[in-house]
Protein backbone atom coordinates (compact mmCIF):
# COMPACT_ATOMS: atom_id res chain seq x y z
CA UNK A 1 0.00 0.00 0.00
CA UNK A 2 1.29 3.31 -1.36
CA UNK A 3 2.23 6.22 1.69
CA UNK A 4 0.03 9.27 0.59
CA UNK A 5 2.76 11.11 2.26
CA UNK A 6 5.73 9.47 0.57
CA UNK A 7 3.78 9.81 -2.96
CA UNK A 8 3.62 13.26 -2.63
CA UNK A 9 7.27 13.62 -1.95
CA UNK A 10 7.89 11.81 -4.74
CA UNK A 11 5.63 13.62 -6.86
CA UNK A 12 7.67 16.93 -6.15
CA UNK A 13 10.82 15.37 -6.71
CA UNK A 14 10.49 14.40 -10.26
CA UNK A 15 9.15 17.78 -10.89
CA UNK A 16 11.66 19.98 -9.44
CA UNK A 17 14.54 17.54 -10.23
CA UNK A 18 13.28 16.47 -13.75
CA UNK A 19 16.33 14.93 -15.89
CA UNK A 20 18.68 15.24 -12.97
CA UNK A 21 17.24 12.63 -11.24
CA UNK A 22 18.85 9.34 -12.29
CA UNK A 23 16.83 6.90 -10.14
CA UNK A 24 14.16 7.38 -7.83
CA UNK A 25 13.20 4.74 -5.08
CA UNK A 26 10.70 4.67 -1.97
CA UNK A 27 11.57 1.77 0.32
CA UNK A 28 10.87 1.21 4.20
CA UNK A 29 9.35 4.71 4.32
CA UNK A 30 11.91 6.44 2.98
CA UNK A 31 12.66 7.67 -0.77
CA UNK A 32 16.22 7.61 -2.39
CA UNK A 33 17.27 9.51 -5.29
CA UNK A 34 20.38 9.30 -7.10
CA UNK A 35 21.39 12.36 -9.42
CA UNK A 36 24.70 11.99 -11.63
CA UNK A 37 27.72 13.94 -10.46
CA UNK A 38 28.09 16.51 -13.13
CA UNK A 39 24.70 17.73 -12.18
CA UNK A 40 25.06 16.99 -7.93
CA UNK A 41 25.40 21.02 -7.58
CA UNK A 42 22.53 22.30 -9.02
CA UNK A 43 20.29 19.65 -7.89
CA UNK A 44 21.44 20.25 -4.13
CA UNK A 45 20.50 23.67 -4.66
CA UNK A 46 17.18 22.62 -5.85
CA UNK A 47 16.53 20.09 -3.20
CA UNK A 48 17.54 23.53 -0.47
CA UNK A 49 15.37 25.99 -1.99
CA UNK A 50 12.46 24.59 -4.16
CA UNK A 51 9.46 25.69 -2.22
CA UNK A 52 7.71 22.31 -2.23
CA UNK A 53 10.94 20.23 -1.13
CA UNK A 54 13.05 22.71 1.45
CA UNK A 55 15.57 20.57 2.56
CA UNK A 56 17.31 23.49 4.91
CA UNK A 57 19.08 20.35 6.81
CA UNK A 58 21.88 18.14 5.93
CA UNK A 59 21.94 15.75 9.01
CA UNK A 60 24.42 13.14 7.24
CA UNK A 61 27.23 12.80 4.55
CA UNK A 62 29.07 9.41 4.08
CA UNK A 63 30.83 7.58 1.86
CA UNK A 64 30.32 3.98 0.32
CA UNK A 65 32.82 1.56 -0.99
CA UNK A 66 30.38 -0.70 -3.65
CA UNK A 67 33.39 -3.13 -4.44
CA UNK A 68 31.74 -6.31 -2.82
CA UNK A 69 28.77 -5.94 -4.67
CA UNK A 70 29.84 -7.09 -7.88
CA UNK A 71 30.18 -10.87 -5.55
CA UNK A 72 26.89 -10.92 -5.35
CA UNK A 73 23.34 -10.65 -7.65
CA UNK A 74 23.54 -7.06 -5.92
CA UNK A 75 21.64 -4.28 -8.95
CA UNK A 76 24.95 -2.46 -7.66
CA UNK A 77 27.28 -5.14 -8.86
CA UNK A 78 27.92 -3.17 -12.03
CA UNK A 79 29.19 0.57 -12.18
CA UNK A 80 31.54 2.71 -10.22
CA UNK A 81 32.91 1.62 -6.97
CA UNK A 82 32.41 4.22 -4.61
CA UNK A 83 29.34 7.00 -3.70
CA UNK A 84 28.49 9.49 -1.29
CA UNK A 85 25.36 9.23 0.56
CA UNK A 86 23.69 12.46 2.00
CA UNK A 87 20.11 12.44 4.27
CA UNK A 88 18.76 15.22 3.94
CA UNK A 89 15.70 17.14 6.63
CA UNK A 90 12.53 19.65 5.90
CA UNK A 91 12.23 20.95 9.22
CA UNK A 92 9.39 23.81 7.41
CA UNK A 93 8.05 20.39 5.57
CA UNK A 94 8.84 17.52 7.95
CA UNK A 95 10.12 15.24 5.66
CA UNK A 96 13.56 13.86 4.62
CA UNK A 97 15.38 12.10 1.82
CA UNK A 98 18.68 10.32 1.20
CA UNK A 99 20.50 11.99 -2.13
CA UNK A 100 23.11 9.42 -3.65
CA UNK A 101 25.61 10.19 -6.05
CA UNK A 102 28.44 8.05 -7.31
CA UNK A 103 32.17 8.97 -8.13
CA UNK A 104 32.58 8.67 -11.78
CA UNK A 105 36.16 7.26 -11.56
CA UNK A 106 37.00 4.58 -9.24
CA UNK A 107 41.01 5.33 -9.59
CA UNK A 108 40.63 8.65 -7.83
CA UNK A 109 36.84 9.00 -6.86
CA UNK A 110 35.79 12.59 -6.92
CA UNK A 111 32.40 14.72 -6.22
CA UNK A 112 31.56 18.37 -5.84
CA UNK A 113 32.07 19.39 -2.14
CA UNK A 114 28.49 20.58 -1.02
CA UNK A 115 29.72 22.71 1.97
CA UNK A 116 28.74 25.76 0.08
CA UNK A 117 25.56 24.83 0.22
CA UNK A 118 25.10 23.11 3.59
CA UNK A 119 27.75 24.16 5.95
CA UNK A 120 27.13 20.93 7.70
CA UNK A 121 28.94 19.15 5.04
CA UNK A 122 32.35 20.43 6.01
CA UNK A 123 33.86 17.71 8.63
CA UNK A 124 31.50 14.90 7.21
CA UNK A 125 33.54 15.30 3.74
CA UNK A 126 36.58 15.46 5.55
CA UNK A 127 35.59 12.21 6.96
CA UNK A 128 34.39 10.44 4.00
CA UNK A 129 37.92 12.05 2.49
CA UNK A 130 39.54 10.21 5.49
CA UNK A 131 37.75 7.16 5.50
CA UNK A 132 37.53 6.64 1.71
CA UNK A 133 39.79 8.69 0.25
CA UNK A 134 36.73 10.13 -1.76
CA UNK A 135 38.43 13.75 -2.88
CA UNK A 136 35.46 16.64 -2.37
CA UNK A 137 36.04 18.98 -5.27
CA UNK A 138 35.90 22.57 -3.66
CA UNK A 139 36.53 21.42 -0.25
CA UNK A 140 38.24 24.87 1.35
CA UNK A 141 40.40 22.63 4.49
CA UNK A 142 40.15 18.85 2.81
CA UNK A 143 42.05 17.11 5.41
CA UNK A 144 42.26 13.87 7.53
CA UNK A 145 39.69 14.54 10.39
CA UNK A 146 40.15 10.95 12.29
CA UNK A 147 43.17 8.84 11.84
CA UNK A 148 46.71 10.48 12.17
CA UNK A 149 48.44 12.66 9.93
CA UNK A 150 50.81 9.82 9.05
CA UNK A 151 48.21 7.48 8.44
CA UNK A 152 48.38 5.31 5.27
CA UNK A 153 45.85 4.46 2.82
CA UNK A 154 41.89 4.80 4.25
CA UNK A 155 40.48 2.61 6.36
CA UNK A 156 37.02 2.14 5.35
CA UNK A 157 37.74 0.54 1.70
CA UNK A 158 36.53 -2.89 1.52
CA UNK A 159 40.38 -3.76 0.68
CA UNK A 160 41.80 -1.96 3.45
CA UNK A 161 43.56 -4.88 5.44
CA UNK A 162 42.22 -5.22 8.90
CA UNK A 163 45.39 -5.02 10.77
CA UNK A 164 46.52 -1.74 8.72
CA UNK A 165 49.77 -1.13 7.64
CA UNK A 166 52.26 0.65 10.08
CA UNK A 167 52.02 0.59 14.16
CA UNK A 168 52.95 3.24 16.17
CA UNK A 169 55.18 3.23 19.64
CA UNK A 170 57.03 5.34 21.69
CA UNK A 171 61.05 4.56 21.25
CA UNK A 172 62.66 5.43 24.18
CA UNK A 173 65.70 5.25 23.66
CA UNK A 174 65.09 7.97 20.91
CA UNK A 175 62.52 9.66 22.93
CA UNK A 176 59.36 10.05 20.52
CA UNK A 177 56.66 7.90 18.82
CA UNK A 178 57.90 5.99 15.57
CA UNK A 179 55.93 4.44 12.94
CA UNK A 180 57.25 0.89 11.98
CA UNK A 181 55.39 -2.31 9.69
CA UNK A 182 52.79 -3.94 11.83
CA UNK A 183 54.41 -6.78 13.68
CA UNK A 184 50.96 -8.59 14.54
CA UNK A 185 50.66 -12.03 13.73
CA UNK A 186 48.08 -12.78 11.17
CA UNK A 187 45.77 -15.72 12.75
CA UNK A 188 42.26 -17.01 12.95
CA UNK A 189 40.72 -17.17 16.39
CA UNK A 190 38.81 -19.41 16.87
CA UNK A 191 36.79 -19.88 20.51
CA UNK A 192 37.85 -22.81 22.62
CA UNK A 193 34.55 -24.56 22.77
CA UNK A 194 34.80 -25.21 18.98
CA UNK A 195 38.32 -26.21 19.02
CA UNK A 196 38.35 -28.49 22.31
CA UNK A 197 36.05 -31.36 21.88
CA UNK A 198 35.97 -31.73 25.70
CA UNK A 199 36.29 -28.78 26.93
CA UNK A 200 34.15 -27.97 30.13
CA UNK A 201 33.34 -31.91 30.78
CA UNK A 202 31.22 -31.92 27.74
CA UNK A 203 31.64 -34.88 25.21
Amino acid sequence: MSHPTLDTLQDALKSVLGDRLSSIVADRGEVTITVPAARLLEAAELLRDAPALRFEQLIDLCGMDYSQYKDGASPLAEGPRYAVVVHLLSVSLNQRVRLRVFCPEDELPMVASLNGIWSSANWFEREAFDLYGIVFEGHEDLRRILTDYGFIGHPFRKDFPTHGHVEMRYDPEQQRVIYQPVSIELREITPRIVREDKYGGLH
